[in-house]
């Protein structure tokens, strides 16, 4: 049954399927090729590259993006995106396109930069920090150290001015060293940054989550470093550093609709599209049950409106009584649901409850200040633009596509 109120304005390809050069310890998507059998490589035909964006164009409204994942995306060669920007530009009707890329960097040169600068494209790699940081989990096949490399090439992008995102993974290790891993981006000139945090089970106990994983408390007092060290930057009302957490949960103390969908109230407005053109309900759930179809038979803007879908984004809000007595509930609305589904101990019951409590107490006036002072501003820009009759669309807080 198709139930159409979700319009098409995200979708998360992976063009590779589960194939990386990497292999990093956390990851989880490796073990995706279980779900595909049939070969080694999982590579996109040229028939399903253009078929999917053949019907992104054509169902989506006046702005889409397409974010290229993995594995890891770069292994199709850049021909394939170069080819995806032709076929954007065959079958778009003039509406805006943002494609991000997240990678690994390994495979990247200048060849690849010129491109992603031409084209605009956001780059968000993964380089969870300094060495010791990096190299603790991030490895190659071979199990070689890859930090060097993966900086060298986000110094590469830097320099030919590609827009990069920091993608750092926070596990029990990491989250000891938030001030380490702050300076470390800003100096490097990557003042972009996504802190990503990792919970996994434990593949030989059941019971358990992996080693690795991150722990509540230490993940709160880690977002309450990192909050300071990012207030502490600002200039004239406004951050120096961009930190997606942060903004995200901005977006609520002026009354808008969180761009990410961790902190929504409801999940389920992207799709992930695999290799093969089979469309699933998440990123973290691309499994057999969260399968609503393929592409080559079905409509994405149908797969994305369907009850299954519709279903799996209400399962978010089957949170204990206590969350929604919670104080802070409507700011974070549980976290994101793999966190607590990863989570043996109790699948009902937010893992990141105790940390998300942690940081509003210490946030919340902070935030509120800010929100004071973005409102006013706001104010002040409409009552002046239409004193001109013109609108200028003014924002130096809320940064989009980032």
């Amino acid at each position: 049954m198709v139930q159409k109120h979700r319009p098409l304005t995200s979708v998360l390809v992976k063009p590779t399927g589960p194939d990386c050069n990497l292999d990093c310890i956390y990851c989880f998507y490796l073990k995706k090729d279980k779900l595909f059998p049939e070969t080694k490589a999982h590579p996109m035909s040229a028939a399903i590259q253009e078929e999917m964006i053949r019907q992104i164009m054509q169902q989506s409204g006046d702005a889409v993006s397409i974010s290229w994942q993995g594995g890891e995306p770069a292994l199709m060669g850049l021909d394939f995106y170069k080819r995806a920007i032709e076929l954007e530009l065959k079958y778009g009707h003039g509406q805006f396109v943002g494609n991000g890329f997240q990678t690994n960097g390994v495979l990247l040169d200048r060849e690849w930069a010129g491109f992603f600068k031409k084209y605009d494209w956001l780059i968000g790699l993964s380089l969870d920090g300094t060495e010791h940081i990096h190299d603790r989990y991030r490895m190659d096949k071979g199990h070689r150290k890859t930090w060097q490399t993966v900086e060298d090439k986000a110094k590469m992008l830097l320099e030919e001015g590609v827009a990069v995102n920091a993608m750092c993974c926070i596990t029990d290790y990491s989250s000891e060293y938030a001030e380490e891993l702050y300076t470390y981006y800003k100096n490097l000139g990557m003042n972009w940054m996504q802190f990503i945090p990792v919970v996994e089970s434990d593949p030989n106990a059941s019971d358990l989550v992996a080693p690795f994983s991150l722990t509540a408390e230490k993940y709160g007092h880690f977002l309450i470093t990192l909050f300071d060290l990012w207030l502490a930057d600002f200039k004239n009302g406004a951050p120096v550093s961009s930190i997606r957490h942060f903004e995200s949960v901005f977006h609520r103390y002026v009354g808008m609709e969180t761009p990410d969908c961790t902190f929504m109230k409801e999940c389920g407005a992207y799709v992930v599209i695999e290799h093969n053109g089979n469309v699933y309900s998440c990123d973290f759930f691309v499994e057999n049950r969260y399968r609503l179809g393929n592409i080559r038979y079905e409509k994405i803007i149908n797969l994305l409106n369907t009850k299954k879908q519709t279903d799996f984004g209400k399962a978010k809000a089957m949170l204990p009584g206590k969350c929604r007595m919670c104080p802070w509930y409507s700011k974070c609305f549980g976290g994101c649901t793999k966190d607590r589904i990863k989570d043996p101990g109790d699948h009902h019951h937010p893992r990141f409850c105790d940390s998300y409590k942690l940081f509003f107490e210490h946030a919340d006036a902070a935030l509120k200040t800010i929100a004071l002072t973005w409102n006013q501003k706001q104010t002040d820009l409409q009552e002046g633009s239409q004193s001109r009759g013109v609108y200028n669309a003014h924002n130096d807080f809320l940064k989009k596509g980032r």
